[in-house]
């Protein structure tokens, strides 16, 4: 009831003022006590137990400054990043814009953040338990984007529940790029390496993140692949290029659409996964997920856990209780006793 009262303020700020305030206020209650769930939305993924599935995913938090403080807002996992070995300023401002009409956001934040040493200390004074995602990136500017992953998965993996490799943010030119077969194969093989040189034979799951925008082969292709190097997960999906049909002003800034708009092609390529995979490997759906329905709807389609970003721009901080409370009623509705009952059972 708060934040509906204080949105109309926020919104007259500009996006990317607003979200750094966000930061300051969560920073404030960093020490916040993690929030207790029903043991029914407990789920274990990649060898990883959630108290819940509903996760905050990468971008909001991109220097790992306050992930104890998302994880005392009801989320089951907090993702930080992304983050690249050198700090870089990112793409020219104004790089975030609200479409409110659509209940979405574009971005074309362009890997902005501190780097990873300054991440490293952060991540490394943590006292609090819980499970941190840390999403990893290349510069910009790198003469070598496959070292560069390599470089942030040998620090950051004894530091993460999980490392998220970004392969799809469309803010990077070429990025997206290392999607296709060969560089995927050649680049998961280097973080694959670079974590076994700090952590031995264990380490955290890798979790890969792809974009929406994929052809049929391109989906076949980064399953097996997935699969053959046994990743902890996919993550489905990061914001499209695509633009469907919008109300806001904004419609046509370049960028990533991410939010309401993209709800139905994140979910559709959620079950083309599913269908490449067999349900064989782990899914994270994230993409226009704004209410208990939304991720109910994409577990059932194959998701084992959710992630959510821009719905809290509308909703506000409390969305991820919300969520948990409804999910425990939808699960009762059709009567599921977990969540991984439910996993695949559209």
């Amino acid at each position: 009831m708060l934040y509906s009262f204080l949105r109309p303020f926020l919104f007259r700020i500009d996006a990317e003022a607003a979200h750094g305030l966000a930061i300051k206020a969560l920073k404030q209650r960093s020490s916040g006590v993690p929030q207790r769930f029903s043991p029914a939305l407990a789920t274990r993924v990649a060898g990883i137990d959630f108290p819940n599935p509903v996760g905050m995913a990468a971008g909001f938090d991109k220097d790992g400054e306050v992930p104890d403080a998302l994880l005392g807002l009801g989320f089951g996992f907090a993702e930080v990043g992304s983050i690249t070995p050198l700090p870089q300023e990112g793409n020219p401002k104004p790089r975030l814009f609200r479409l409110a009409e659509d209940r979405a956001v574009i971005n074309r934040m362009g890997f902005n953040n501190h780097g990873a040493e300054a991440a490293m200390r952060r991540l490394a004074a943590r006292r609090r338990n819980g499970v941190v995602g840390i999403n990893i990136g290349a510069n910009k500017d790198s003469a070598d984007r496959v070292a560069d992953y390599a470089v942030m998965a040998r620090l950051m993996a004894p530091l993460a529940s999980y490392l998220a490799v970004n392969i799809s943010s469309p803010n990077t030119p070429g990025l997206r790029a290392l999607q296709d077969e060969a560089a995927l194969i050649g680049l998961l093989d280097a973080v694959i390496d670079a974590r076994a040189e700090v952590c031995g034979e264990g380490g955290p799951p890798i979790f890969l993140k792809v974009a929406p925008d994929l052809e049929p082969a391109d989906i076949d292709a980064i399953a097996r692949i997935a699969m053959d190097r046994k990743l902890g997960a996919l993550i489905v999906s990061n914001t499209t290029i695509s633009r469907p049909p919008l109300a806001s002003r904004h419609a046509r800034e370049a960028g990533g659409l991410s939010g309401v708009p993209l709800r139905d092609l994140a979910q559709q390529r959620l079950r083309d996964f599913h269908r490449a995979t067999g349900g064989a490997l782990p899914l994270v759906g994230v993409g226009g997920i704004a209410s208990a329905e939304d991720a109910w709807a994409r577990i059932r389609a194959g998701a084992s856990l959710v992630q959510l970003y821009s719905a809290m721009v509308y909703e506000g901080p409390g969305i991820a209780k919300a969520i948990c409370k409804g999910l425990e009623t939808l699960m009762k509705r059709d009567g599921f006793g977990s969540i991984a009952e439910a996993v695949g059972t559209e």
